[in-house]
């Protein structure tokens, strides 16, 4: 099969085009506003209240980073359609650790409450992308990344982690094994591998139910995948606790 005929990257293509549709004409509130010293001029302020102009990259960040907007929810939707294609193609530059500051921008602006049509586009979206993420070879951004964006805008890592289960590939299993590498060292010092940016999400359920699902079905496919017994047993050790894991013959001598 082509690439260009690849089913999930026509569906994220899709998916783009549909925020698009869904989020033109939308702008920041009429009286919304910002610190000129901290934020950017009065100019760039005037930007998110113009409709379907498309933002220079610092002011783009500038505008999803924010935390203080009076209508953080408004000035997220005028941004969407562009953010979007920004996170897709691996340039959303976050000022501190990973996509989950990209994940926060989508929770304070609580897009699941919008209307039907607002938060039916944007979950296609999340969805689109992770799938993306998982099964095609040229996807830009890891997909432990996409995952931490995925659970930190929608609090919950269960529906990505189900997707995951349905997803059974070569290159699936494959990218499975890159994130379980890249997380055991925190999940070894049971610490959520990223950083929780919204108040609202529980942070000590979402590490559990990320153990839970590596020590259950994730152990199976990395063993019947071939991943390597390093990898194995630095999982196996999740199951333990306290003493029992430190000193287990094959703790990696991790310090915190």
């Amino acid at each position: 099969m082509h690439l260009a005929d690849h089913p999930a990257r026509r569906r994220l293509s899709a998916a783009l085009g549909n925020l698009a549709v869904t989020f033109r004409g939308m702008t920041a509130h009429p009286d919304e506003h910002n610190c000129e010293c901290h934020w950017g001029s009065a100019e760039e302020l005037s930007l998110l209240k113009t409709p379907d102009v498309e933002l220079e990259p610092d002011l783009l960040r500038r505008a999803w980073q924010a935390t203080d907007w009076t209508d953080h929810a408004a000035v997220l939707r005028r941004v969407l359609p562009q953010f979007a294609q920004v996170l897709v193609a691996g340039r959303a530059e976050p000022l501190f650790g990973g996509l989950e500051e990209a994940g926060s921008s989508f929770a304070r602006g609580r897009w699941q409450q919008w209307p039907d049509h607002c938060a039916g586009s944007v979950r296609e979206f999340l969805h689109a992308w992770w799938e993306n993420s998982l099964t095609d070879p040229d996807a830009v951004v890891p997909a432990h990344q996409v995952f931490v964006m995925c659970a930190e805008a929608s609090g919950s890592v269960r529906p990505w982690l189900a997707e995951w289960e349905m997803q059974t590939g070569y290159l699936s299993d494959r990218r499975l094994a890159e994130a379980a590498a890249e997380w055991e060292y925190e999940l070894l010092g049971d610490n959520l591998p990223w950083n929780v940016g919204w108040y609202e999400h529980d942070e000590e359920e979402m590490r559990a139910e990320l153990v839970a699902w590596l020590l259950g079905h994730a152990a199976v496919r990395l063993r019947e995948s071939g991943a390597s017994a390093e990898l194995q047993h630095r999982i196996r050790l999740l199951g333990l606790t306290d003493e029992d894991r430190w000193t287990d013959p094959h703790w990696p001598g991790h310090r915190y």
